[in-house]
């Protein structure tokens, strides 16, 4: 079996206490083995015969010594002492007996916080008062008592509230009360516990090349190219048509009603084309010239040509 030398895991806390009112002290020791306490105030040994009304005891490694009604006499410095085969350890504080009484005041408040999951916490007030006030923490209204994950912590005037792990369910309002006869004070905070957070997807990107970029600009040029032939052709294929038109209307002459016909001896061959020829004028020096439409000047094409030296000869037929 191995030994251990003893050692203060939570050693004593001065006590400053209203006379007529109860003071305690006490003390947290480890050892192997099982250490033996001793108390001591001003350096004597100390025992319920040299103090009347002195409760001791100590159980689970934890030391108490209270003294229910204290009076200026108690005043002085109290120890304990923890001793085993391997060693010993020694715990002293002082134990102030006073007439005059003071609320409890907080020199140091609550402070609000924001932390990530899994971060440790602790939340810390420093408070005094005559006597020495009893303080509790709470959270949402709840006292909170001392265990594994939520550990209160005294070290004189400083209270601690350690959370080993928060999480995000341990957010909220917190508070903290001391309390004496004289008293209350309140002091709170909020706590927020910020779990973990969704990670954005990334943004794919689509890479192009430079041919492809190319390729594409090569391929709305063309489109667009193609888009202004058809439009010219479509100008074409009208102004054909309407040269058509008028070439149609040169070569079709007007119809001349028949002529009644005489009993009178009909005149010869010369007169009748004499004849012809005054009261049929040719329609092409009749007919007016189409007015030019203004615009660009569009090249004829080889339909429209064609077309012109297939009606010619007829048209120079009719003149003569």
């Amino acid at each position: 079996m191995s030994t251990q030398a003893p050692t203060f895991t939570q050693p004593l806390q001065s006590v400053v206490a209203l006379e007529g009112s109860a003071a305690t002290f006490q003390a947290q020791v480890s050892g192997s083995p099982v250490p033996e306490v001793s108390w001591f105030r001003d350096g004597q040994v100390l025992s319920a015969a040299a103090l009347p009304g002195v409760q001791i005891s100590f159980s689970d490694g934890r030391a108490v010594l209270t003294i229910p009604a204290v009076t200026a006499a108690h005043s002085g410095r109290f120890s304990v002492r923890a001793t085993n085969g391997a060693g010993q350890a020694t715990s002293t504080a002082e134990l102030l007996v006073t007439a005059e009484t003071a609320p409890p005041s907080f020199s140091q408040r609550l402070q609000s916080a924001a932390v990530r999951q899994g971060s440790q916490v602790k939340l810390d007030v420093r408070v005094s008062g005559i006597p020495a006030p009893t303080v509790k923490f709470f959270r949402e209204g709840a006292e909170i008592q001392s265990s594994a994950d939520f550990r209160i912590l005294q070290d004189g005037e400083l209270h601690s509230l350690l959370i080993a792990e928060a999480f995000p369910e341990d957010s909220g309002n917190y508070s903290v009360t001391a309390s004496n006869s004289s008293g209350r004070a309140t002091s709170t905070c909020e706590l927020l516990v910020q779990g973990e957070e969704a990670v954005p997807a990334k943004k794919t990107k689509t890479v192009i090349s430079t041919s492809q970029i190319s390729q594409s600009r090569q391929t709305r040029v063309e489109k667009r190219m193609e888009a202004s032939f058809q439009a010219t052709a479509m100008m074409e294929m009208q102004v054909e048509g309407a040269e058509m038109t008028q070439q149609l209307a040169h070569k079709t002459p007007p119809r001349v009603p028949p002529k009644p016909v005489s009993k009178s001896p009909q005149p010869s061959l010369a007169t009748r084309v004499a004849g012809g020829r005054q009261q049929s004028p040719s329609p092409v020096r009749h007919v007016k010239a189409p007015t030019p439409t203004p615009g660009r000047w569009v090249e004829p094409s080889s339909t429209t040509v064609s077309m012109f030296r297939h009606f010619l000869p007829n048209i120079q037929s009719e003149c003569v």
